[in-house]
This record gives C-alpha cells, sequence and structure tokens, in this order.
C-alpha cells in the first residue's frame, strides 16, 4: 500500500494552499484520493513515477477530514493496492484564536528536573492538545477546569528535549479546532557540560558606532555554541568554533544592541545536550549622537555638594575588568558599594556610571577613576588587613539641572 502525508502541519487556516502526497511501490500506476465519509474518491492523477501530489490551493471548511490513497496498475485497471494510512487535515476556525504556551519556571532546565508546559486559551469546554514537533508519540490531552492546562513533566530526560506547541478544539462532532499556538522551546542542560564563560571586548561600555566583541569561552570543540540577549528571541546567533573561544563581533553598535547576553553551547547529535548558560554580561551603550541630549554627565568621585537624584541605576568597575562589579539602585545623591573585607586583589583604581530609567537606558561615561591603595596583608605587615572596613565609593556631584 502506499504512504500519504501532508505538506504542512495537519492543522492550517482558511484559504491556505495544502498539498496531500502519495507514494506507491510502483510506476505506471493512477493514484485516487480518498476522503472518510465520501463514496467516490476525490480525484485521481496518473504520475510520470511512483508519487503524486493533491494540491488543494483554497483551504475551507468543507476541506477537513480524513484523507487516504490507494493505486491501480494502468494495465490492470480493475486491480487495486490497499489503502494508505489516514491523514487528518483540520481547518482551524476563524473564532478560536491560537492559545499561548510558555514553560515554567524557566525554558531551560537541568536534566532530572522538573518542568511545567502551560497552555493558556479560552479553555473551558474544550480539549487541549499538547504536541511535540517530529515526535507524535509525545502528544498528550487534557479538558481543563479553566483557561489553562497545564502538561508537567517530573523528571526531564534528554528525550523531552525539543519544540511543544498547544492547541484546542471543541468536544462536538465534527471538532472545530484552533490555530496551533507559537511553538516553544525545551532545552536540557547537563551537569556534566559546565557553563561557559562571557566577556566583553574591549569594553563593557560602548559608544555607537563603536565595535565590541562578545566573547564565549568554553570546552567549545565539537559543539555549537548559542548566543542569547535577554528578551530578543531575534538576536540569537549561533556559530561552530574551531576552537575554545567564540567569538560574536557587533561592527558599528546602536541603542537596539544594549542588554543582557548570555551564551551556552550544545553536543551536535539529537537530540543534543546543552551546557547550562554562561553568567549575564551587560553591553551598555553611553548614548546616541545628536539624537540624545549627547552623552549624560559623568559622576565625579567626590563628596556630594547639590541636589541631583539619579533615578536609574549605578554601576562599579575595576580597571581591567571589562564586566561590571557591582550594580546598585541609588540612595538619593550618591550610591554606596561596599568592600566588606578589604585584602590585595582589592587594590586597584575604580571607576563607576549611572543611567537614566528610559528603556532602553541612557549611560553616563564613565567617572574619572579612584584608587584604592591596600596597606599590606597577613601577620608580617606592618597593616594588617582590615575585616570589618565599609568604604564608601563615588558620591557624586551635582550636574546639568534637567536631571536635578
Amino acid at each position: 500500500r502506499p504512504s500519504i502525508s501532508l505538506s504542512l502541519t495537519s492543522v492550517t487556516t482558511p484559504g491556505a494552499d495544502v498539498t496531500i502526497r502519495c507514494q506507491g511501490q510502483r510506476r505506471n500506476v493512477t493514484f485516487f484520493l480518498h476522503k472518510a465519509g465520501d463514496l467516490n474518491p476525490q480525484r485521481h492523477m496518473d504520475p510520470a513515477g511512483d508519487r503524486v501530489e493533491f494540491r488543494i490551493p483554497t483551504v475551507g471548511r468543507q476541506h477537513g477530514g480524513n484523507y487516504s490513497c490507494s493505486y491501480r496498475p494502468r494495465s490492470e485497471p480493475f486491480v487495486s493496492s490497499e489503502p494508505s494510512d489516514t491523514v487528518q487535515l483540520v481547518v482551524a476556525g476563524e473564532d478560536y484564536p491560537k492559545p499561548n504556551i510558555s514553560l515554567h519556571p524557566s525554558a531551560q532546565v537541568t536534566l532530572g528536573e522538573a518542568v511545567t508546559i502551560r497552555c493558556e486559551c479560552r479553555c473551558a469546554g474544550v480539549r487541549v492538545l499538547l504536541s511535540k514537533a517530529g515526535d507524535p508519540d509525545a502528544r498528550r490531552s487534557m479538558d481543563p477546569p479553566g483557561d489553562v492546562a497545564a502538561f508537567p513533566i517530573r523528571n526531564v530526560s534528554r528525550g523531552d528535549a525539543g519544540s511543544y506547541s498547544c492547541q484546542y478544539r471543541t468536544k462536538w462532532d465534527p471538532p472545530v479546532w484552533s490555530e496551533p499556538s507559537d511553538p516553544v522551546e525545551l532545552v536540557i542542560s547537563e551537569p556534566g557540560y559546565p557553563k561557559p564563560n562571557i566577556s566583553l571586548h574591549p569594553s563593557a561600555g560602548v559608544a555607537p558606532g563603536g565595535a565590541v566583541t562578545i566573547r564565549c569561552e568554553c570546552r567549545c570543540r565539537g559543539v555549537r555554541v548559542l548566543l542569547s540577549k535577554a528578551g530578543d528571541p531575534d538576536a540569537r546567533r549561533s556559530m561552530d568554533p574551531v576552537g575554545d573561544v567564540a567569538e560574536f563581533p557587533i561592527r558599528s553598535v546602536s541603542r537596539r544592541d544594549a542588554g543582557n547576553y548570555s551564551c551556552q553551547y550544545s553536543t551536535k547529535w539529537d537530540p543534543p545536550v546543552w551546557s547550562e548558560p554562561s553568567n549575564p554580561v551587560e553591553l551598555v551603550i553611553s548614548g546616541e549622537g545628536a539624537r540624545l541630549v549627547s552623552l549624560l554627565p559623568a559622576p565625579h568621585p567626590a563628596e556630594p555638594s547639590g541636589r541631583l537624584r539619579a533615578e536609574g541605576m549605578f554601576l562599579l568597575y575595576k580597571v581591567g575588568n571589562p564586566n561590571a562589579l557591582q550594580d546598585a539602585e541609588p540612595a538619593g545623591d550618591m550610591a554606596e558599594f561596599p568592600i566588606r573585607n578589604v585584602s590585595r586583589r582589592d587594590a586597584g583604581s575604580y571607576s563607576c556610571r549611572y543611567s537614566t530609567k528610559s528603556d532602553p537606558p541612557v549611560w553616563s561615561e564613565l567617572s574619572d577613576p579612584m584608587e584604592l591603595v591596600v596597606a599590606g596583608e597577613g601577620p608580617s605587615s606592618a597593616f594588617p588587613s582590615c575585616p570589618n572596613a565599609l568604604l564608601r565609593l563615588f558620591k557624586i556631584k551635582p550636574v546639568h539641572s534637567q536631571y536635578s
């Protein structure tokens, strides 16, 4: 008997273009397309080879149903093959919008942890179906009592990784289906694949039009590295590095490049095994030319003497480290970064910057640096360490009145 398949997913919207494909074991045959409930074949076709395509250019509600196909040798018109398996063509109802799908607590979980796939819709009185791309055995359905259908996976395994979607249907016969939700990707990471390190070069703060490279360091040989930006799925980039560093250059940065980035890597087999994601790193864009009020003025590492109240965020940097050490929200006209147990490694030059609350934020230039000198450490030193020291750094003095 022949095989049968649909060109798209089994659920489509009215007006779509759908092709039903049939393939047999022999040439010089006539193929017949059958729809369940109709006594006569829908169509027939004499292909040049062993396969044929039946096209439905504009799908309507009347095209929904179960289809199968068969074939007959042209030399023996009264002999027919067995019918193929059936495929179901579902035409979604226009009054049944697609549901929303999400993963909780996160789209990335470690092997053995629990995750719940939530499908939100006008679910009362309908049946919700959860599907996994490429895996018909993973389908699950339920009749939720409210507007959320929850599908828990209590102990995730490698086989649970993949792309999921959901849809719902009425319970009458024939049912009316909603459109499927947008897909959501479940990523499974394993403890044996440690998270990579991420950094920005030459600096975490870049002026518009400048260049920056996001570097992801890992045991990268034979794996694929994925760079992600928080809240922006369109910013994802991937590459196959040749060594232990994957570099993602941004040759001319703009305000839309600002944000938090992280990276992770995966094996290339199917399904892939993912590492844990790196700690995030923030790319700060200082300002954007004449379209903004220039750069915000730099904070001053001195005692306050006016009324400036910064309402965004402060970041503390140490010279030689492109990543921010700490962040803090200002309390009035200053922000404090405590160092509670000073040691020699804390010595060095520090600076800070602050931002507005706009989205994306506008960042000031870096302050002038301030040197922290640690006189000595340990019992042999005339200047022992200060375990109870609390250092207040970088209070800012008043600047332009529009920020007061």
